[in-house]
């Protein structure tokens, strides 16, 4: 009976619609998202999963969005993107 009620328990939850549920869920697919561009950049090989590695590189990547040409960095990235898209990363 329990696992049964579990069940029921988890269905009712993926169908939750308020407001602060469907917020987290975003939220998560988001976050889920993104680190999954970081494993397809082939940035967890690269560093061999050093997390403090992959946070240092993104900061370094903030700070130049942050210096005055942030918008010519922000162009090249797209294109690179773009292709890598295009083109399959990895």
């Amino acid at each position: 009976m329990s696992a049964a009620r579990n069940r029921l328990q988890a269905k009712q939850a993926r169908h939750d619609r308020r407001d602060w549920q469907v917020k987290r869920r975003e939220r998560t697919r988001q976050l889920i998202e993104l680190g999954g561009l970081i494993a397809k950049a082939g940035l967890v090989e690269l560093t061999e999963d050093d997390r403090t590695a992959i946070l240092g590189l993104l900061l370094e990547a903030a700070a130049r969005l942050r210096d005055g040409n942030r918008e010519h960095v922000l162009k090249l990235w797209r294109r690179r993107g773009r292709r890598a898209f295009e083109h399959g990363v990895g």
